[in-house]
């Protein structure tokens, strides 16, 4: 049997669920420049004031939208954009605050995590000719070089106070994860290989991690990138640093390893691809056996510990979201091999079944044990971001990166 991403009615499908996630999130722009966070139904919440990541996020899936010729999605762009230029920009000391509320407070931190989404928005925006883009890369560059990257240690450092005087002692791997997405978005943007041998190093560091961890990333660390398991055990459920194995991560590194293996490629650079491949799948592999209906009813479990016992067991639609994108890059990078294939398919048929709002529109954000919508975790629909993504993947090559790509015309 043909696989669903082949067929040209599946296809046709994807994009139907490409426009009706753009759509629902059109109105985001906030008053105050910049993204607001939407409601269950799309509303914006102007009260929260604006976040770094989640501008970021819509200006990159605004920036793809305005590149697929979707009108009306440059001007979200562009309102969000000025969020990153104007209000959650820090003028005095550089950089970008992660958040600024209504009241034009913020908290007293910058954070690599914000900074990765802020090169990806300005990489999809400059490829899509937004104005200011491409200063604002070459900002966001400057700043995730100077003060997050440590090219002694080959990885982004985590979080600093706003005035850029104390980094702290905590290194974690998902702003590292997202730093990767970024990397490779610049390289194919600036078309500077620095950025996609940084984003192999940081991948080289995973794939070590997770090997000497039963394919498990492990998400926290010390100063000294020495894993630290047990952080975050009295908050097990964190948005962001959740104690133990994340499942969405090991989905998520298996599909950045195979985009980094393929730019590789692309940059004539074949031979420092060594083992990417092999590596990807047995995350993708490890993620799976601990993550899918596990406890007894489909979806992916939040997190596990390290024995691959559940731990939080609701599902967030991040989760199933890299799941599908990851599969989809395994199956092309195999040519069809199964089970990915198979697995695309059962998992498509799984978020279109319990995570698609078919009334409201995106997906919810989560759902409990029992597969019925919740929000102890993720209330509301804050972004479109992995949602997008995941309509996108299936019809792109794994290189270059999605904005690129789509500019160049190779969206099928």
């Amino acid at each position: 049997m043909q696989p669903w991403y082949d067929l040209p009615t599946h296809r046709s499908w994807l994009q139907q669920q490409t426009d009706g996630l753009v759509e629902f999130g059109r109105a985001v722009a906030h008053p105050m420049g910049g993204a607001a966070y939407l409601d269950d139904d799309g509303a914006p919440e102007y009260d929260r004031g604006v976040e770094t990541w989640i501008t970021s996020r819509m200006v990159h899936v605004y920036s793809l939208a305005t590149l697929m010729g979707l009108p009306g999605s440059r001007p979200v762009a562009e309102a969000a954009l000025a969020g990153l230029t104007g209000v959650l920009r820090d003028t005095e000391n550089g950089g970008w605050f992660s958040a600024v509320g209504t009241d034009g407070s913020h908290p007293d931190e910058k954070s690599a995590y914000a900074h990765a989404f802020v090169v990806l928005a300005a990489s999809s925006a400059t490829r899509a000719g937004l104005p200011g883009a491409q200063q604002l890369l070459a900002d966001a560059l400057a700043v995730l070089e100077d003060k997050f990257w440590d090219e002694e240690a080959g990885k982004l450092a985590d979080t600093w106070d706003a005035a850029f005087s104390e980094c702290e002692p905590y290194r974690g791997i998902n702003c590292n994860m997202h730093g990767v997405e970024a990397m490779l978005a610049a390289a194919d943007v600036t078309g500077d290989v620095l950025w996609l041998r940084r984003a192999l190093r940081v991948c080289r560091f995973v794939i070590e991690q997770a090997s000497a961890h039963g394919w498990s990333v492990p998400e926290h660390y010390d100063t000294d990138w020495q894993p630290l398991p047990t952080f975050n055990d009295d908050r097990r459920d964190d948005q962001f640093k959740p104690y133990g194995v994340t499942i969405g991560h090991g989905f998520e590194w298996a599909r950045l390893i195979l985009h980094t293996e393929a730019a590789l490629g692309l940059a004539g650079l074949e031979a420092e691809a060594a083992g990417l491949y092999e590596a990807a799948r047995e995350l993708f592999s490890s993620a799976t056996e601990h993550g899918w209906a596990v406890d007894g009813a489909d979806g992916f479990v939040y997190t596990t510990d390290w024995d691959g016992t559940p731990i939080v067991r609701q599902r967030m639609h991040w989760v199933a979201a890299e799941a599908v994108g990851a599969a989809a890059a395994l199956a092309r990078r195999t040519g069809g091999e199964q089970p990915y294939a198979d697995l695309y398919a059962r998992w498509w048929d799984y978020v279109d079944t319990f995570l698609v709002d078919h009334e409201h529109g995106s997906w919810f954000h989560e759902l409990d044990t029992e597969n019925k919508p919740a929000a102890t975790v993720w209330p509301g629909k804050a972004d479109l971001y992995h949602a997008v993504q995941t309509t996108l993947i299936p019809r792109l090559p794994l290189a270059p990166s999605l904005a690129t790509a789509i500019a160049e015309g190779k969206l099928s």
